[in-house]
């Protein structure tokens, strides 16, 4: 496997695309310029409940960061199948089999040093946040509750005594986030061709299967996904230019975007040598 870099293009309409629970689970944004934020943590998440999804009993394909998952458990896992003492560390065997074992962890990395030690990895997959090209509005919305948990509750909201609610969400914004994935660091955890399909599905399908009340079905949609093949391992270019071939300006007439045709997209054709463009959606 060569260097890959890459781009993903989303866009979020009358939604949350990532909140934030520092604020009450309001969109992220940067406080200094309006410019809307998901952090790669979201990301990441997506990608492993698509994995979780479509291989749920597939061996090599469990994985590790999961909701309510108990780490050393899975740490101990790795010392018996290789026949050893959790309690004498033997990293190295155990933290291949932690490798093979578990998509995540050959993807992204994970420190597995708590309690049962299982060593660390380098993930060979690297996500920045996601921002928005122009500032969003962090909109909040009044909600009425009609339905109560207890007779007490009901009658204290006769009339118009309701209990109130809140939803956030951004009335639209165009994300862009940058992700690479470096060659050497995958020889090493085992990621190979059939993960990396695997990943670029999982991109494709990253918002089909997260519909939630916060994120209705088609609110958050990804527009193109451009991966840059390296005919090299070491790579061609500097990432930074690869990404900046992607030009995205607001149209000169638009004040407030509220979709991607508010927008001017275009990819340089004059990339440096030894680069193949793989654009993901049509």
């Amino acid at each position: 496997m060569n260097k890959i870099d890459f781009i993903l293009l989303f866009d979020a309409m009358d939604a949350n695309p990532n909140g934030d629970p520092d604020t009450g689970n309001m969109p992220r944004i940067d406080a200094e310029t309006n410019i809307g934020l998901v952090t790669d943590v979201c990301l990441k998440r997506k990608i492993r409940n698509f994995v979780s999804l479509v291989k749920p009993d597939e061996p090599g394909y469990e994985i590790y960061v999961k909701e309510k998952a108990i780490l050393n458990n899975q740490h101990e896992r790795a010392y018996k199948a290789n026949g050893l003492d959790p309690k004498k560390a033997q990293v190295d065997k155990v933290r291949s089999w932690m490798c093979e074992n578990f998509f995540d962890i050959r993807s992204f990395g994970a420190v597995m040093t708590t309690g049962v030690n299982c060593g660390q990895v380098r993930g060979p997959i690297q996500l920045s946040f996601a921002r928005s090209i122009s500032p969003v509005t962090q909109m909040e919305y009044t909600l009425t509750r009609c339905a109560v948990t207890t007779e007490k509750e009901a009658a204290k909201q006769e009339g118009d005594n309701r209990t109130m609610g809140r939803k956030f969400t951004v009335p639209y914004g165009l994300y862009m986030a940058k992700g690479t994935i470096n060659p050497f660091l995958a020889e090493q955890t085992g990621f190979g061709e059939a993960d990396l399909e695997l990943l670029k599905a999982a991109l494709i399908n990253l918002f089909e299967f997260d519909a939630s009340a916060a994120r209705p079905a088609g609110s958050v949609v990804m527009r193109r996904i451009i991966f840059f093949h390296h005919d090299s391992q070491l790579g061609n270019a500097p990432a930074h230019k690869l990404y900046d071939a992607l030009s995205i300006t607001l149209k000169p007439d638009v004040v407030f975007p509220r979709s991607i045709a508010d927008y001017d997209i275009s990819l340089s054709a004059e990339l440096p040598a030894g680069i193949r463009v793989e654009e993901l959606l049509d």
